[in-house]
Order: structure tokens, then sequence, then C-alpha cells
């Protein structure tokens, strides 16, 4: 695993929703690890992990970019420890991370590992589940933050962050481009997780690294086999496939 604390960034930021995520934080601290492991439906080790984290959530020096602090298959994909200091500034001004236990964040903004998901039920999110809470808080959030940029948003997270919007109204709001990636396997096209996510973080690296400014441009993305289909493509949703 890379050392992120050693990855260079031009400037770091606080994230917007900080004070939510803090009142979250000191809710977990005060769970078991037996309740933390049926709230995220995880081991019970996971589970005490994850109450330790949250123990020292507040811990100056255990703060990353949130860039650099998740290490799913996506962002194994981005590679974000190899960015140049441009390339950080670039995917700051136009990359956004969805966080259930952060709404909406910036890539350089400064946040402590955790492990959340969005159906759980937190005391300090009014009763709702964290799709719900957040749904009303990150919809116009985004879909200011899109328009101030360039009107057009690269989906590029998994379906489930779609469930902490208002989807339809982003999509009335703004230019959604959704890119597919399929695997060719016994005739068909099918999805590959594995390698959806991975392609997903690719061609997020691909936009940041090659200031990819139209939808148009996506067309050049190819990764470990998988190019632009343009046959099985629309305009709002480019196809990448592995033969």
């Amino acid at each position: 695993m890379v050392d992120s604390t050693r990855v260079a960034t031009p400037a770091v930021s606080n994230p917007r929703f900080a004070r939510e995520a803090g009142e979250f934080a000191i809710y977990m601290m005060q769970l078991s690890a037996s309740d933390i492991a049926k709230m995220l439906r995880c081991s019970s080790a996971i589970a005490a992990q994850t109450l330790q984290r949250y123990g020292s959530f507040f811990e100056q020096s255990e703060l990353l970019p949130a860039v650099l602090a998740y290490h799913g298959q996506a962002y194994r994909g981005l590679r974000a420890e190899e960015f140049s200091l441009d390339d950080m500034a670039f995917a700051q001004d136009h990359l956004h991370i969805t966080s259930f236990l952060y709404g909406l964040l910036r890539p350089l903004d400064m946040i402590h590992p955790y492990r959340m998901e969005g159906n759980a039920e937190l005391a300090p999110a009014e009763g709702e589940n964290l799709f719900a809470y957040w749904r009303k808080r990150l919809t116009q959030c985004l879909i200011d933050a899109v328009k101030a940029d360039d009107g057009v948003l690269v989906h590029l997270a998994t379906e489930e962050m779609e469930h902490l919007f208002d989807w339809r109204h982003i999509k009335q709001e703004v230019h959604v481009i959704q890119p597919q990636f399929l695997v060719r396997k016994d005739g068909k096209l099918k999805v590959v997780t594995v390698y959806a996510k991975t392609c997903r973080g690719a061609m997020t690296r691909h936009i940041i690294t090659n200031r990819l400014s139209t939808p148009e441009s996506l067309a050049t993305f190819c990764f470990e086999g998988f190019e632009f289909s343009p046959e099985n493509s629309t305009p709002d949703t480019p196809v990448f496939i592995c033969e």
C-alpha cells in the first residue's frame, strides 16, 4: 500500500460538511463494536477497527486528502498517489467525491479514514438513513458546482451513490454522461464489476491527467483492452468494450 502521507499536494481544504461528519463520528464513538457490526453488516473484527477509528476521529495527525484516503477498486484505477501537483490542482477544481459520512468532498479536503453505509440510521441524521439525510443537502450543492464548471457531469461513481441525490432533478439541471464498461463473454456483453470499477477510476485519471474538456473526448479512453465502441454508444452513454 502506498504511504499517502508522503504524497505532495498543492494545498489542502476543509470538507463542506465537516460539522455534520463530526456529529456522526461522536455518535459512532458511543456505540459498541457489536452495535457497529449490526449497523454496517460487517464482521466483528472490522467493527472493532471501525470503532477504534471513530475513537481517534478528531486526531489531526490522522487526516488525509480525500483522494488519497480511499483504497477501493476504483481508487486503484485512479492511482492518485502518482498525480503531479498540477493534476491535483485540476482534480480539486473538477472532481467530486461522494461520501456517506462527509456528503460531498473535493479531492484535497482533509478527512479521517472511516467506514459507513448509506442505509445506516444515525441519531444525528434526524431519524433518517444517510441516503435520505444527504439527499436534501447534496442535490442542489452538486447542481451548483457542476453549473459553475461547464454544466457537464461525467458520472463515474457506482449507481448506489445516485441515492445520495434527487437524481431525477440532477439530470434535469445538468448534462449527465454515464460511461459503461462491458466485457464480451460467449458473444454477449456483460458488466464485470471488478473491471467496471477499475475502469471508472482509470477514466477519472484519464480525464484529469489529459485535461479533457468535452464529452466527445472521452472516446480517447483506452485501458487494458477496453476501447470505445461507437456502434454501441449514445451521446450520453459512451460504451467501452473489452473483447
